[in-house]
């Protein structure tokens, strides 16, 4: 069951230009539209942790490096989602490469929480301000992490390979080129 009525999806769909449309319906698009659920889900939860642990005045590397983790715990579970993958993770073509890919960017994130608390006290700021100055890097960054992380997922990861050799044998006849008597090579129609 969807959890938006088809008439809302229609008038959304409506609503967007005929090339995004067209975009949007390719396997990338698909994929970019429900891989962005599963990161706004791991944006939401590493801000958050990000912000109440500065709040908290939590060290800038410790606050980085937990709202990562947080962002990445919700990530994992919800890219399998994303890429319909099902049963048991392999650990060496999954969850290893994952988990790659998600301390590049916890180690990212977490220079950037420290080069915002950095760069605030030099610019003056303190409380409040320093804060906002840091989330907002902090959400730079994410936002750089997330568009390099689909990238990678989608085209490395959990890129569907071997489907287009499949596709062309299959949809091509093969049909016999050369004189009629004497072996001849086939080719591709």
């Amino acid at each position: 069951m969807s959890l938006v009525s088809p008439k809302i999806t229609a008038a959304g769909w409506r609503m967007v230009p005929g090339p995004l449309q067209r975009k949007l319906r390719s396997q990338g698009g698909r994929r970019l539209v429900r891989f962005a659920p599963a990161a706004v889900l791991a944006l939401c939860a590493t801000q958050l942790t990000y912000f109440l642990l500065q709040v908290a005045h939590v060290s800038a590397g410790i606050a980085g490096a937990a709202g990562w983790l947080a962002g990445a715990t919700v990530s994992y579970m919800v890219t399998r989602w994303a890429w319909e993958r099902k049963g048991k993770p392999h650990l060496l073509k999954e969850t290893a490469p994952f988990l790659a890919i998600s301390l590049c960017a916890g180690i990212v994130l977490t220079s950037t929480s420290k080069f915002a608390h950095h760069e605030a006290h030099v610019l003056g700021l303190h409380g409040f301000d320093e804060i906002l100055f840091a989330q907002g890097l902090y959400l730079a960054a994410n936002c750089v992490t997330f568009v390099t992380r689909f990238l990678i997922f989608h085209y490395l990861l959990f890129a569907d390979r071997g489907s287009k050799a499949g596709e062309a044998s299959e949809s091509a006849p093969l049909t016999r080129s050369g004189p009629a008597t004497g072996p001849a090579p086939y080719a591709m129609a």
